[in-house]
């Protein structure tokens, strides 16, 4: 029988389970059953219907990193407001068993990783923000991924995430900057910190020098804002190219060494994308290719 048959047999709550399975398998999680507990299967393990403290009901997922638990997801049918189930998934990330909390890595006694998913959207809470929030994000994350936010907030307890750092960015060196300029990077900068939205415009004129802007905002995130990656969109192939020589060109105010020299800068192809790419440049078109 036909796949797509035999999910839409299912009910709404068992098939969001059957999409979800699948996508933490496809993002490097070995999914379990609870009485199949193997913490040593790989350095992600997401564990299905595991019960949680009294009063606490059962974590569709409890996730483990490095055989720690980390986080829980919340499964919803799809269609299903995420943003109305987030108390539930709270509940179990502070619920935990004694014997689970003894290899637990919790933040503020709750599991730092608080999913919510129903197959076709996914939002997650980080614990280690400064103000933790469940944002939307494209895909579950990866074990790999979540082994890295824990290293990194452990490596800089003040600081633990980008949110946390581009609060404490350094002053902005103005010199060879336009008015307009500095306007907007310490916009930006004040955006990011901020965090009221979640996106922000930068308007100029023609020729007020928007790509040595986002240049130097692009340079500071990455240098100081705890940003590993920064996506360059621009709608013709030709601007791609002058973009790539910009970033060439440019200086960086501390030292004076070019950016190419510091970080790489690729244009994105039909291959994909480098794991060392620190900026990808990009058409639209490409990106949704």
């Amino acid at each position: 029988m036909d796949e797509d048959v035999q999910l839409g047999r299912l009910a709404a709550e068992q098939r969001a389970r059957v999409l979800i399975d699948g996508q933490l398998e496809a993002a490097g999680w070995v999914v379990q059953d609870r009485r199949d507990l193997n913490l040593f299967a790989g350095q992600g393990v997401a564990v299905r219907e595991s019960i949680m403290a009294p009063g606490h009901g059962r974590a569709d997922y409890l996730l483990y990193v490095d055989k720690r638990a980390v986080g829980v997801i919340e499964a919803k049918p799809q269609g299903t407001t995420l943003s109305g189930v987030e108390w539930q998934s709270s509940m179990y990330a502070e619920g935990l068993p004694a014997e689970v909390r003894l290899k637990a890595l919790t933040v503020d006694g709750r599991l730092p990783f608080v999913f919510e998913a129903s197959g076709s959207e996914t939002h997650l809470t980080n614990g280690y923000d400064p103000v933790p929030r469940a944002r939307r994000i494209f895909a579950v994350t990866t074990p790999a991924t979540l082994a890295r936010f824990v290293r990194e907030a452990e490596a800089d307890p003040e600081n633990p995430t980008w949110r946390a750092k581009v609060a404490h960015l350094p002053p902005l060196d103005v010199t060879g900057l336009r008015p307009a300029q500095i306007t907007a990077i310490t916009g930006i900068e004040r955006s990011l910190a901020e965090q009221h939205f979640d996106r922000s415009l930068v308007q100029m004129a023609t020729g007020a020098g928007k790509t040595f802007t986002a240049v130097t905002a692009a340079y500071r995130l990455l240098k100081h804002g705890g940003f590993r990656r920064v996506l360059f969109l621009v709608d013709r192939n030709n601007l791609a190219d002058q973009t790539l020589a910009e970033f060439g060109n440019y200086r960086t105010p501390d030292d004076g060494r070019r950016f190419t020299e510091i970080y790489n800068v690729d244009k994105l192809t039909g291959a994909g994308m480098l794991t060392s790419t620190h900026v990808a440049i990009s058409t639209i078109q490409r990106v949704y290719r």
